[in-house]
């Protein structure tokens, strides 16, 4: 089992930026790549972005993201601490969401699939005002 704890939501203005934290906890050595997905109020759960922990690769990248999110969104990892990043910058009004971690312990996982993450966590509220 592995346990996911995000941090680091709020409000911010639209341009402005929010760095969520994911702190990963129990048998992550079977972890083998986490992802940050958002789900927007009456939408469906959508992926943000995917990053490799122990060696997955999509196509010879570590990481992935959605085309929504590329050139303002950075996923980043910290081995030692167990923890993933997600640097949001010049977010907009509809990047307003929750946004969920999740851990997944399939070799060859399909990045942006949500039933192909094992372990979610509570999710972070985002909010984007305009």
């Amino acid at each position: 089992q592995v346990q996911l704890v995000e941090s680091g939501g709020g409000l911010v203005q639209a341009g402005g930026s929010l760095r969520l934290s994911c702190a990963a906890s129990g048998r992550t050595s079977s972890t083998y790549a986490m992802a940050w997905f958002r789900q927007a109020p009456g939408k469906e759960r959508e992926i943000a972005a995917a990053i490799s922990w122990n060696g997955v690769s999509w196509n010879g990248l570590s990481t992935v993201y959605a085309d929504f999110v590329k050139g303002r969104f950075t996923v980043t990892k910290d081995h030692v601490k167990n923890t993933v990043y997600l640097q949001m910058n010049s977010l907009k009004p509809e990047d307003t969401a929750v946004y969920y971690c999740a851990a997944t312990d399939r070799r060859t996982p399909n990045w942006g699939r949500v039933n192909e993450y094992d372990y979610w966590g509570q999710g972070t509220q985002v909010t984007v005002s305009s």
